[in-house]
């Protein structure tokens, strides 16, 4: 299948730092009807959007798309897996995706089933154009936002894991609104010692102040973080 080079000129609102560094959108389309696959594909991709689309999950599953920002247009009943079987699929293997669900036989049980799985949208055919697009494009940014998030998340972790023993401890303790003093007494160290140790953290986090530091604590693993290392 045909894919068109991508022109964001129909999403103006996306972050362009975040497009360039995770890649260009790519809207995936899962729907066992060839022709409502072809509409949706020049639906969408005249507003400025790549697209690509596959009949089946299985037919997307095989293709490794999915890391690519972007989101889902799914059918809500196919032959095999449906739309929201592929939802929950993706749920539990930790790849969740912004889905939009289009469906000509959707019931409220249904709907709501989907969007407390975290869909974005529950479209019945027919449906206005600019309401899809208009789901799009909030799909896109909010995979974009996840994606980053996670990137930075995974910054975070990368440069934690480099810390000592003592720094992981220093730096547990500052995060949690701890004074030098009360932390030199708790460790039984000298106060001096653990200004050497947050000085040391601060530099190996990357953080320029004590709120930065707290913040990028709050992005790691929370196990991670409720560890109580003696």
């Amino acid at each position: 299948m045909r894919v068109d080079q991508p022109n964001l000129r129909g999403s103006a609102t996306l972050s362009p730092e975040w497009v360039r560094d995770l890649g260009q959108p790519l809207v995936i389309i899962v729907d066992d009807d060839r022709s409502v696959r072809e509409a949706l594909s020049e639906l969408i991709q005249s507003a400025g959007f790549r697209s690509v689309s596959f009949a089946s999950a299985h037919e997307l599953l095989e293709a490794h798309v999915l890391d690519s920002p972007g989101c889902l247009i799914l059918d809500v009943r196919m032959p095999g897996v449906s739309g929201l079987d592929l939802q929950h699929y993706l749920i539990r293997n930790g790849r969740p995706k912004p889905i939009i669900f289009l469906t000509g036989h959707g019931d409220i049980p249904m709907s709501v089933q989907a969007m407390k799985a975290g869909a974005i949208d529950f479209l019945t055919k027919p449906f206005r154009d600019q309401t899809l697009l208009d789901a799009v494009t909030v799909a896109i940014e909010r995979d974009i936002a996840q994606m980053a998030a996670a990137r930075r998340a995974k910054e975070h972790y990368d440069r934690y894991v480099t810390l000592t023993h003592r720094e992981r401890q220093v730096m547990r303790e500052v995060a949690s609104g701890r004074l030098n003093k009360q932390i030199a007494f708790d460790l039984g160290i000298k106060e001096i010692t653990v200004k050497l140790h947050r000085g040391n953290v601060m530099r190996k986090m990357q953080a320029a102040s004590l709120g930065e530091l707290i913040r990028v604590w709050e992005t790691l693993p929370a196990d991670l973080r409720e560890q109580n290392d003696p």
